[in-house]
């Protein structure tokens, strides 16, 4: 398992109206998209979940890298690259996929949380309490599914959470969930990764 996120920063009055319809606009491209195991299309809006910003940021967890690929070298990514400039794209390598206590539900909310793997930790150790929280997250009422990644560049561990409900059971960034292309999350691994 792979993940990706990308985050375009947008003005103070941006109307996230705008952000709403390009996502009902260009999210039927990936409903069939190979490689695909989710990519939710995620907003913050200033003042909303104590949010300082707007931003457009989707979170991506692919069960091959072919289709990660193609999304960003072969399509998609460009039209977005057009309209808002390239943003960064961060990568991180999958450590823990868990579905949820509310799996297949519609999600309202996303939790986003960083975490750094300090010096002088046993890596094995570490890593199994980071796969060990994605499952604790996946039984919390509400949650519909967590996963755990790492970034081993920067030696940060991310948790990614999908909610039911709008006030998640999760502490992190909260973002807004107004579409889930989900066409393989049936092939995402679950389970602790290695």
């Amino acid at each position: 398992m792979h993940a990706m996120q990308y985050s375009v920063t947008l003005p103070a009055d941006y109307d996230m109206d705008v952000i709403r319809a390009r996502v009902a606009r260009v999210s039927p491209v990936l409903e069939g998209w190979e490689g695909l195991g989710l990519k939710a299309y995620l907003i913050r809006e200033r003042g909303v979940h104590g949010s300082p910003v707007n931003a457009y940021a989707p979170f991506y967890l692919w069960h091959a890298l072919g289709g990660m690929n193609r999304f960003l070298w072969g399509g998609p990514f460009q039209g977005l690259s057009d309209d808002f400039g390239r943003p960064a794209v961060h990568q991180w390598t999958g450590l823990a996929y868990e579905e949820g206590a509310a799996a297949g539900s519609p999600a309202a909310a996303a939790v986003f949380r960083r975490r750094s793997v300090p010096d002088g930790v046993v890596i094995t150790d570490f890593m199994a309490d980071a796969a060990a929280e994605a499952a604790r997250l996946a039984g919390e009422d509400g949650a519909v599914l967590a996963a755990a990644v790492v970034d081993s560049r920067r030696w940060e561990v991310v948790h990614f959470s999908l909610w039911e409900q709008e006030e998640p059971k999760a502490e992190g960034e909260v973002f807004q969930v107004l579409h889930l292309s989900a066409p393989g999350l049936d092939r995402l691994p679950r389970g602790r990764q290695w």
